[in-house]
């Protein structure tokens, strides 16, 4: 029996709690990325042409990432805190939770929270330059994580699926506050002014929002992967992880490439 089962109807109660506020933040944050990305990057190049953007952008922008930081802090702190009542109070985290916690569990952990520290120094080195070269050391770093989490750390196949998962999560919501929503603020200000923006910052938020797209998708799964586990796809391992990860990381590329066919989109 796990700590979060024995500790009677109040645990069961927060739990349920969390995990709906988890899914309405989640839900208005991702909701908006994905507005960023697949509707309003060829809306708001249509505004530009049509010279209307000095209007749109300062009304439109503000609100939408509004709703879009808010939506990203929410879901990462109730994120955090399923994550301490069901794994680290509810005894989850281990395979063995006799074995208690070694080194390796508190490493996975750390890196669960400061890997974000990696990947933004991977994307602000000459690297990022080479979209495919960047995204292949991403996976690289990635994988490790999983493997490292899966035998040193000694966590369970939920618990470093999940924690994969986290560390995508507080990832996507360091983009958000620390590098698109800075970026915008001066994209908002240039605009509304009628002067051109940085190219830098457009090329910024850009960036670590379409980051935030392709990490997206492979968390939905490992959100879900929570409840189907004892299915049977726990017997993949990491492989099945890291598979989710890429098979994600396509389809995002897929929405892109579907999100500029006008022709079809515009149909009816």
């Amino acid at each position: 029996m796990t700590g979060l089962e024995g500790s009677g109807s109040r645990m069961d109660y927060l739990n349920s709690v969390l995990r709906w506020l988890h899914v309405i933040a989640g839900i208005m944050w991702i909701g908006h990325l994905y507005f960023f990305n697949f509707v309003n990057i060829r809306f708001a190049a249509a505004m530009k042409e049509a010279g209307v953007g000095k209007t749109t952008v300062p009304e439109l922008m503000p609100r939408a990432l509004y709703w879009f930081r808010w939506g990203a802090a929410w879901t990462w702190l109730t994120g955090v805190l399923l994550l301490m009542l069901v794994f680290y109070h509810g005894g989850l985290m281990l395979e063995d939770p006799s074995s208690g916690w070694g080194a390796g569990a508190w490493v996975s952990l750390a890196i669960t929270f400061a890997g974000v520290f990696i990947y933004d120094a991977l994307y602000r080195s000459p690297l990022a330059a080479n979209a495919r070269n960047a995204g292949i050391a991403a996976f690289v770093l990635v994988a490790a994580a999983a493997v490292l989490m899966s035998t040193w750390g000694g966590l369970s196949y939920r618990a470093y699926s999940i924690h994969i998962g986290a560390m995508f999560g507080t990832a996507m919501a360091f983009n958000v506050w620390f590098r698109i929503w800075p970026a915008q603020k001066r994209i908002i200000a240039a605009t509304g002014a009628g002067a051109a923006p940085d190219p830098a910052d457009p090329a910024l938020a850009g960036m670590r929002s379409r980051h935030n797209t392709f990490m997206s998708v492979p968390l939905v799964w490992m959100m879900i992967d929570q409840h189907t586990a004892a299915a049977g796809f726990a017997s993949f391992g990491f492989f099945g992880v890291l598979a989710m990860v890429a098979i994600g990381w396509h389809l995002v590329w897929q929405f892109y490439r579907i999100s500029t066919q006008d022709d079809r989109i515009k149909s009816f």
